[in-house]
Formats: C-alpha cells, sequence, structure tokens
C-alpha cells in the first residue's frame, strides 16, 4: 500500500486492535497512554455531546417564543456560546489525542522530524488551555447564569415559556448542561495527564527509542549511556595495553 509522510498504510490493520498486542508492554508507557488518552476523549465527547443536546433545547427555545410572539426573544445566548466552545474543546482533544493513540497503535516506531514533535506539544498544550478555560468558563455560566425575556409582557413570556417547558430559566437547573460540567471537569484532568504523557513520551523517544526498558533489554539495546561508559572503557583498556608495548 502507499506511504504517506513516511507512514506505510499497510500497518493499519484490525489485528492490532487485539488485546495481545494492544496492551503488550514492548513500548514506553503503551497501556498507560492508550487508557489515559481514552479517558480524555470519552469524557469530553460526554460532556460535548450533552452541552450540545441542552445548547439544541435553548435555541430551539429562542425560536418558539419569538415565532409564538413576534418582537419577544429570550436571551439565553450566555449558554449558547460557552456550550458552542464546549462543542470545539471536545472536537479538539478528540481530535489530537485520538491521533496520538491511532498513531502509537498503527506506528509505533515511526520516525518523526522535531518539527512534528514540536506541533504535538504545542497541540497538547492548547488542548489543556481550552480544556481548562472551557470547565472554568462554563462552570461560572452555568452556576450564576439565567436566560430572561425581552419584547413581551412577562404574563405572555410566562405563558409562552411553560408551553415550550423543556429548557429551564436558570441553567443550573437543567440537568443535560449541569451533567456535562461534570464530564467536563474530570475529562480536563485526563487532558493535563494524557499532554504529561504525551511529552514524557517524546522525552524518552529521543534518548532511547520507543521501546519499553524490558523490550530494550530483551534485544539487548543498550541506553546511550551504557554506551559511553562501555566506549571510555575500550579507550582506558586501548591506552593501557599501548603503555604495555611502549615498556616492552
Amino acid at each position: 500500500m502507499a506511504v504517506i509522510w513516511g507512514l506505510d498504510l499497510k500497518e493499519m490493520q484490525w489485528g492490532k486492535f487485539k488485546n495481545s498486542y494492544m496492551w503488550n508492554n514492548e513500548y514506553h508507557l503503551r497501556r498507560t497512554k492508550f487508557i489515559v488518552y481514552q479517558i480524555a476523549m470519552i469524557f469530553c465527547v460526554v460532556s460535548e455531546s450533552l452541552g450540545t443536546a441542552a445548547l439544541s433545547d435553548y435555541v430551539d427555545q429562542q425560536d418558539f417564543v419569538s415565532t409564538s410572539s413576534p418582537g419577544a426573544t429570550v436571551h439565553n445566548n450566555s449558554f449558547i456560546g460557552i456550550a458552542s466552545y464546549n462543542i470545539f474543546v471536545g472536537v479538539y482533544v478528540a481530535t489530537i489525542f485520538g491521533s496520538a493513540f491511532f498513531f502509537d497503535l498503527f506506528w509505533p516506531e515511526r520516525v518523526e522530524s522535531p518539527a512534528v514533535k514540536l506541533a504535538w506539544r504545542i497541540c497538547s498544550v492548547l488542548a489543556c488551555l481550552f480544556t481548562l478555560s472551557c470547565a472554568l468558563a462554563y462552570t461560572v455560566i452555568l452556576a450564576t447564569h439565567s436566560a430572561w425575556v425581552s419584547g413581551t409582557d412577562s404574563a405572555t413570556a410566562s405563558r409562552l415559556l411553560s408551553e415550550y417547558g423543556t429548557s429551564p430559566m436558570r441553567y443550573r437547573d437543567n440537568g443535560r448542561a449541569v451533567a456535562s460540567v461534570v464530564f467536563l471537569w474530570p475529562g480536563m484532568l485526563a487532558t493535563f495527564a494524557s499532554t504529561a504523557l504525551l511529552w514524557h513520551s517524546l522525552s524518552h523517544i529521543d534518548a532511547y527509542g520507543p521501546k519499553s526498558t524490558h523490550a530494550r533489554t530483551k534485544d539487548d539495546i543498550v541506553k546511550p549511556a551504557d554506551v559511553e561508559k562501555r566506549t571510555g572503557s575500550e579507550s582506558l583498556a586501548t591506552d593501557g595495553a599501548s603503555g604495555r608495548t611502549g615498556a616492552v
């Protein structure tokens, strides 16, 4: 099959999803990374999905009120804005750490340029910033903000909201919105942990390659420090032999 950006597409095989391969200990922190990456993705995507459901209800609420009473407007854009941002955050985290997951699964011994490694680091840090800012803003808006209606009298507004009936004016009374925030916080923590693992993994690859200590020992791969020690010892032995030869 074709080779794209140095990645052989024939390595994309269903067999690599088998437990015996996916969870082996041949590569450094492989199992830990796979677990933490998936936790970050799952929690952020679940948060995104719940927030999207609540967002859709509030958008429909706006349409219902404005259609039923021309001139009336439901002001709930604070929730719509933060829920939209949460959708972006969920997609971003899933893209970055989903890519890291599949690249490590299919091409664990790939060789990446310094620019690509820098891109991994930058993108992972951005994921931390996005999830942290979203979690903080989402929590504050949910806890302190409420929707309100303008352009009509309070009796008509109450009647229309009662007829629509599914989206509370106080955001913290919306069960799906609360659940969305609850899932986002552990997703944010898992994103920070995923970033730390990603950075550590890249540093380990630069120093020793992608394989674990167990695998390197099994394959008789020596650490760089050991190579230096061995080289130094061989040099001393050579110097000693030369000295003995000169003495003779």
